[in-house]
C-alpha cells in the first residue's frame, strides 16, 4: 500500500475517533502511533522503535518551549479576571455608558465580550463567563431571548481573535510566524468584528424595536459608580493591548504584566471591599483551573507533534502540495475551499485542535500555490511575500474557526449558551445568531479582497 494512502486512512481514522467523542489529544496520539506502526509494516525504510524513542524529546519540547510559556500566563490572566469580578465590572461599566441607546445593554455585551476576550484568549471561556454575567441582566430588562442568546454566542467568538489570544500563539508556532506580528495583525480585524456586530444589533432593532425594552436610564450615582469600576479594567486591558500593538514588550512579558496587574487590583479590592477582590479560595480556584487547562493544551501539543511525525512519514502533506500545484484551479479557489473546510470542522472540533491538525496540511499547499518560500511579492500568486501570506492566512483561518463555533447543527458556543439558558430552544439561539454569522461571512470576504486590513499594522509597527 502507498504511504500516502495510509496517511489518508489515518486522517479518516482521526476524524472518526473525534466523532466518537474520544478526547482530541488521545485521538491524535492513537492515530500517530498506530499510523506509524502500520507504515513500519508497509515500508522497510520506516522503523517503529526509533520513533517511540522520540516521545520523551517531543514531550520535553512541548513543555520547555519559551514561546509556549505565554500560554499558562494568558490562561491565568483570564481566570484571575473572572475570579476578581473584572468581567462583571467591565459589563456593568459598559452598560452604564450605553444605557441611553436603544439596545445599549446588548451592545455593551458585545463590547464586554471583546474586552474579556483580550485577557481570556478563548471563545468558549468568553461565552461562558459573559453568559454568567450578562444573561441575567438581559433577562431582567426583558430583552428578546433570541437577541440575548445570539449576542452572547456571537460575542463569545471574539475571544479567539482579539489579542492576546492563545489560538494566535499556537498558530504562530505551527507556521513559524512572529507571535507579536500575529497580535498586531489581529487588531484591525478584531475591531471590524466588534463594529459589524454593533451594526447588526442596530439593524435588527430598527427592523423590530420590540426585541429590546424601552430605555431605562440609571441615576447619576449609579453611572459614576459603574464608570469608577470600569476605569481600572480599561487601564489593565489597554496597557496590555497597546503595549503589544506598539511593540513595547513581547507576549510573555505582556502576559506576566497582565497577571501582576490583575492580582494587585484583586488584592486592593479585597482590602477596601467586603465581598469583592482576590481571596485565597478564589486564587486557588484560578490556579487549579489554569493548571488543568494548561496541561490539556500541552497534552494536545504533544499529541499533535506525534501526529505530525506520522503524516510527515506518510508523505500526505507533500502529496497534497503537489496536487494543488498541478491542478488547474485558481489559488483563490483553493483558499476559499480551505476556509469552507475549516468552517465545517469548526462545528465538531475545538479551535486549538483544528489549528494543530489541519493547518499543517493547508500551509504547505498555500506556500506552493504562492510560488515557494522565497518568491517576491510581485511574482507571488497571492501578490504577497511568504511572511505576509502566513499572517493573512492565519487571520482568515481563525475567523472561520470562529464561524464554526456558531454554525448549525453543532456550534459549540451555541451549546455553551444553551447550558446557561436551558429553557431557551436551540433553534431560537441559532436564529438569534444567524445575522451575526452572515456579517462574519461579509468580514471574511472583505479581508480576502483587502489583505492590507490584516497586514497594515504589522508593516507600520
Amino acid at each position: 500500500m502507498e504511504r500516502e494512502i495510509i496517511g489518508l486512512y489515518g486522517l479518516g481514522a482521526l476524524f472518526v475517533l473525534i466523532m466518537l467523542r474520544i478526547p482530541v489529544a488521545l485521538a491524535m496520539l492513537v492515530t500517530g502511533i498506530g499510523g506509524t506502526y502500520v507504515l513500519g509494516l508497509a515500508s522497510p525504510f520506516i522503523r517503529f522503535e526509533p520513533y517511540l524513542l522520540q516521545f520523551k524529546t517531543a514531550l520535553w519540547n512541548s513543555v520547555a518551549n519559551y514561546d509556549l510559556s505565554v500560554v499558562p500566563l494568558f490562561i491565568l490572566m483570564g481566570f484571575l479576571a473572572a475570579e476578581t469580578g473584572l468581567s462583571r465590572d467591565l459589563f456593568q461599566g459598559l452598560s452604564a455608558l450605553t444605557r441611553k441607546i436603544k439596545g445599549g445593554v446588548a451592545m455593551a455585551t458585545i463590547l464586554a465580550c471583546a474586552g474579556f476576550g483580550a485577557v481570556s484568549g478563548s471563545s468558549i471561556a468568553t461565552a461562558s463567563t459573559m453568559s454568567r454575567v450578562a444573561l441575567p441582566e438581559l433577562r431582567r430588562l426583558n430583552y428578546h431571548e433570541g437577541l440575548s442568546t445570539g449576542v452572547l454566542a456571537a460575542g463569545g467568538t471574539l475571544g479567539i481573535l482579539i489579542p492576546p489570544s492563545v489560538a494566535l500563539v499556537i498558530y504562530a508556532i505551527v507556521v513559524e510566524a512572529s507571535i507579536l506580528e500575529m497580535f498586531q495583525a489581529a487588531i484591525v480585524p478584531g475591531i471590524m468584528a466588534v463594529v459589524l456586530f454593533l451594526i447588526v444589533i442596530r439593524l435588527r432593532l430598527a427592523r423590530n424595536p420590540s426585541l429590546a425594552p424601552a430605555l431605562t436610564p440609571l441615576s447619576d450615582a449609579e453611572v459614576r459608580h459603574a464608570i469608577r469600576r470600569l476605569l481600572p479594567v480599561g487601564l489593565i486591558f489597554g496597557a496590555i493591548i497597546l503595549g503589544l500593538g506598539f511593540g513595547l514588550f513581547t507576549p510573555t512579558p505582556a502576559a506576566a504584566i497582565g497577571v501582576f496587574l490583575i492580582a494587585v487590583y484583586g488584592l486592593l479590592l479585597r482590602a477596601f471591599a467586603t465581598d469583592d477582590g482576590l481571596t485565597w479560595p478564589r486564587l486557588k480556584a484560578a490556579l487549579l483551573a489554569t493548571a488543568s487547562t494548561s496541561s490539556m493544551i500541552y497534552f494536545i501539543l504533544f499529541a499533535a507533534d506525534i501526529l505530525k511525525g506520522f503524516f510527515a512519514r506518510s508523505g500526505l502533506p507533500a502529496a497534497l502540495s503537489d496536487w494543488a500545484s498541478a491542478s488547474a484551479l485558481e489559488p483563490y479557489t483553493i483558499l476559499i475551499a480551505m476556509l469552507l473546510v475549516l468552517i465545517v470542522l469548526g462545528c465538531f472540533m475545538e479551535s486549538l485542535s483544528m489549528i494543530l491538525v489541519i493547518v499543517p496540511f493547508f500551509w504547505p499547499v498555500l506556500i506552493t500555490l504562492n510560488g515557494g518560500d522565497y518568491v517576491s511579492a510581485e511574482d507571488a500568486a497571492f501578490g504577497m511575500s511568504t511572511n505576509d501570506l502566513r499572517i493573512w492566512f492565519g487571520i482568515l483561518a481563525l475567523i472561520v474557526v470562529e464561524l464554526g463555533l456558531i454554525t448549525p447543527p453543532v456550534g459549540l458556543n451555541v451549546f455553551v449558551i444553551k447550558s446557561f439558558s436551558p429553557d431557551t430552544g436551540i433553534g431560537t439561539i441559532f436564529r438569534g445568531v444567524a445575522p451575526f454569522f452572515a456579517i462574519e461571512i461579509l468580514r471574511v470576504a472583505i479581508l480576502i479582497a483587502l489583505p492590507v486590513l490584516s497586514l497594515y499594522l504589522t508593516r507600520v509597527l
